[in-house]
């Protein structure tokens, strides 16, 4: 089968075309023909991890550490990326009774990736459901990891209706679905984002959105119940003074001075700092999928390229042009 392989870290062109064995699966795994996959701020990561220092990375050491070790020091362990997917199952192992042949799935792979290919294998207590009926392969592949992160991290900041709630890096992939979960949740809602994306992030719902080249939202007078900050580009001594009291400064990266400040704030101030992380979990995609099906979460689409142009998609998201999500379409979608 096809695939995109990478044998070595570094920039997009590392990313080659390559057959490689079709997998088979194990007597608890089904077979996925893959229709498309996605692009995401992980698989950039771990593309290029090698020139990813400790101060780059967006977590204290020991997980920068043992990411090292997962995804390999000097060559890549993980040779075909891709976390998220759609596609349809070829063929079910025997204990399988979850699935069928036929069925027209959509799932998150985690760190293990390996959805850069025309097939994969995936257990059947894996991260893995039926495809919403309303959404096409391509707006499938791109929504599991951002929707079930952002579902569990803002559950994790006590989400409540009628807050007012500031997402800091709203264009992004976990930034966008929580743009609209916090909508859902019947939030007042602005987003941070470049001048770029700016219509991207209202077409989501934002009730207000903040170009930050062009307005410090620090400065504005505004105040929040919750503040969440994607990838912490801000910090709660900068935040401090725009939440609410009893409000919640939310971190989804973090460093350990962060971690320092959640344990000092829950004894210490009525203002929290919430360091959290959300692994993924199938009850998280079940949750994300009725969401879809109720027309609460829509996947907005920015460019398509297909399996053979993988370096040329990482090199358009690394451009930071990206006006929605970036798709792989690996075969021909439904």
């Amino acid at each position: 089968m096809r695939a995109i392989t990478s044998t070595e870290f570094g920039p997009p062109d590392v990313l080659k075309l390559s057959e490689v064995e079709k997998p088979v699966p194990k007597d608890d795994e089904v077979l996925i023909r893959v229709s498309a996959t996605s692009v995401k701020y992980g698989d950039l990561v771990a593309r290029n991890f090698k020139g990813v220092s400790p101060k780059e990375f967006n977590m204290p050491f020991l997980f920068w550490f043992f990411a090292k070790i997962f995804f390999g020091f000097r060559k890549p362990k993980i040779k075909i990326l891709g976390s998220e997917f759609a596609g349809e199952i070829e063929s079910v192992g025997k204990d399988v009774t979850s699935f069928k042949k036929g069925d027209q799935t959509f799932g998150y792979l985690g760190q293990n990736m390996g959805a850069y290919a025309e097939y994969i294998c995936v257990s059947n207590k894996g991260v893995l459901a039926i495809k919403p009926i309303n959404m096409t392969d391509e707006e499938a592949a791109v929504t599991p990891y951002g929707a079930m992160m952002s579902w569990s991290l803002l559950r994790k900041g006590k989400i409540k209706r009628g807050q007012k709630v500031l997402i800091i890096g709203a264009s992004g992939g976990l930034g966008s679905a929580a743009v609209q979960i916090a909508k859902h949740e019947g939030a007042e809602v602005t987003g941070v984002c470049g001048t770029s994306r700016l219509a991207f992030v209202k077409s989501l719902g934002a009730d207000r959105v903040i170009d930050y080249h062009k307005e410090d939202f620090t400065v504005n007078g505004e105040t929040y119940d919750l503040i969440f900050d994607i990838l912490g580009k801000s910090s709660f001594s900068v935040c401090k003074n725009l939440l609410e009291p009893n409000g919640r400064y939310l971190l989804a990266s973090f460093k350990m001075k962060d971690l320092l400040q959640m344990l000092v704030t829950n004894i210490r101030s009525s203002k929290k700092v919430v360091c959290a992380i959300a692994s993924g979990r199938m009850e998280d995609l079940m949750t994300v999928k009725e969401l879809i099906e109720k027309g609460k979460i829509k996947s907005v689409i920015d460019r398509r390229f297909p399996l053979e142009q993988t370096a040329d998609a990482h090199r358009y998201v690394e451009s930071g042009n990206q006006k929605g999500h970036v798709v792989i379409t690996v075969k021909g979608h439904k």
